[in-house]
């Protein structure tokens, strides 16, 4: 070319071949709070021609996309593909997958636009129909309907347990402010029946430091001369007792909804077949009793250490109860966010950390693992080793996979039950001839011959 100038080449879109289609008829949504953009993507019309796209805006509402399910039924729509923007998929996943629709749902990160491209509602959906088309999309996990109901009781029991240790902790700062030193005798707040009944006694009018603290129990934590030797100068103004009523009505009222949580979640535990165990006479049932042949999915899973009945049924409200969707343990610990994500650029490998998954489920199986840190158990003595070495923060998420690992192969296989290892697997499972067969056979490598002798 020599110095001859380059000439400039358009971009322009280059068509797929067939052999590269995945799907021949696919649908492209991108949600939006009150609407939502279609582009369908479907066979050429004649033989040799170029394959068509149509787009359209559909409403969000159920006679909208209800509709356009029809349009994409008749016209063989074989998949349809969404964004998770927000929860304004909701109305559309839950109605077509309704109609008979194979629906996917993916991750915005996986369906990032070209750089250098416009980016519209319109230039969106077809970018997510062409992807979806080539197979080129990953489906996020929804669960089924009964796991769904399942994941709103349990994730609502755990905002109000929040928010009842929040009313704890405001009433607690509030007392500090009147003088009333009560935590520092009684320990923990939140729950202490013997707190409430002095605060209950205090905004009723009675300030007798020695009065109050015959109000609690005998075995408090500071004994009653230390509460009374908290409550003495106390100094409770008017906006303080207001106050006090206050927040002890709102835990009293979240204690209640609470409760009535407890009872949903219990009742509706017991409509999902799936979580069944089976009687010692082989009839599936909700409750098959101590001697059961295969307990119940909960009961099962709060035999690991570490894991309460409430805890299990949180864990199955997040994963459900069908492992097929997770091929492999290891799937499970990576959508959970608790495997390590390897970052590489060049020759320098980034230090890897955890991923960002069910945040849910990443909790409660945290909090597992410091329930079990605390036990004689193989979990336990995981923990301890682990907390030696890496700390306790790097050990609490080693002991959360281990336990999600654990979880996975139980929810797999419903005959399955949880062995302990008991905690000094690892010191009988140590090879402390590694090092000497190590030395060994890199003696062999260079030619000698190795022959070792019994110690003396």
């Amino acid at each position: 070319m020599g110095n001859a100038r380059a000439r400039k080449v358009p971009a322009r879109l280059v068509e797929d071949e067939e052999y590269q289609l995945t799907w021949e008829r696919a649908c492209g949504i991108d949600v939006a709070k009150d609407k939502g953009d279609v582009c369908v993507r479907l066979p050429p019309a004649r033989e040799g021609g170029r394959r068509t796209s149509g787009t359209e805006t559909v409403p969000a509402t159920w006679r909208g996309i209800t509709e356009l399910g029809g349009r994409l039924l008749e016209a063989g729509i074989e998949v349809v593909v969404m964004e998770a923007t927000s929860d304004y998929w909701r109305i559309w996943l839950y109605l077509l997958e309704a109609l008979g629709l194979n629906v996917l749902l993916v991750n915005p990160a996986h369906a990032r636009q070209l750089a250098g491209r416009p980016k519209t509602d319109r230039l969106d959906c077809q970018w997510l129909a062409r992807l979806a088309e080539m197979g080129l999309l990953r489906p996020s996990f929804v669960p089924p309907p009964g796991i769904r109901a399942l994941r709103d009781l349990t994730r609502t029991r755990l905002a109000l347990g929040r928010d009842r240790t929040r009313e704890w902790q405001r009433l607690e700062k509030l007392l500090e402010g009147a003088l009333i030193r009560l935590s520092s005798a009684v320990g923990k707040m939140a729950g202490n029946q013997s707190a409430l009944k002095i605060l209950h006694a205090i905004a009723d009018g009675e300030r007798d430091p020695a009065a109050l603290a015959a109000l609690a129990r005998g075995n408090v934590k500071g004994g009653r001369d230390g509460v009374r030797a908290a409550l003495e100068g106390m100094m409770p103004g008017g906006h303080h007792i207001a106050l006090i009523r206050i927040h002890l009505e709102l835990i009293t009222a979240l204690e209640r909804k609470i409760s009535a949580l407890d009872d949903l979640i219990d009742a509706h535990v017991g409509t999902l077949r799936d979580a069944w165990g089976v009687t010692a006479d082989g009839v599936p049932s909700p409750d098959p009793g101590p001697d059961a042949a295969v307990p119940a999915a909960a009961a099962r899973l709060a035999e690991i250490p570490g894991v309460s009945p409430e805890l299990a049924i949180a864990v199955i409200a997040e994963t459900g109860l069908d492992m097929t969707r997770f091929p492999t343990a290891a799937h499970l610990v990576s959508w959970a966010g608790l495997s390590p994500v390897s970052r590489q650029s060049g020759r320098r490998p980034g230090k890897a950390k955890k991923g960002k998954g069910d945040a849910y489920l990443k909790g409660h199986c945290g909090q597992a693992a410091l329930g079990a840190s605390k036990t004689d158990t193989y979990p336990g003595a995981r923990y301890r080793r682990l907390a030696k070495r890496i700390g306790g923060a790097k050990a609490q998420v080693a002991v959360a996979r281990t336990i999600l690992v654990i979880i996975w192969h139980l929810l797999a296989d419903p005959a399955a039950r949880y062995t302990e290892l008991g905690p000094d697997w690892h010191t009988r499972h140590a090879d402390r001839n590694r090092r000497t067969r190590s030395h060994v056979e890199q003696l062999k490598a260079l030619g000698y011959d190795v022959t070792l002798t019994p110690a003396a």
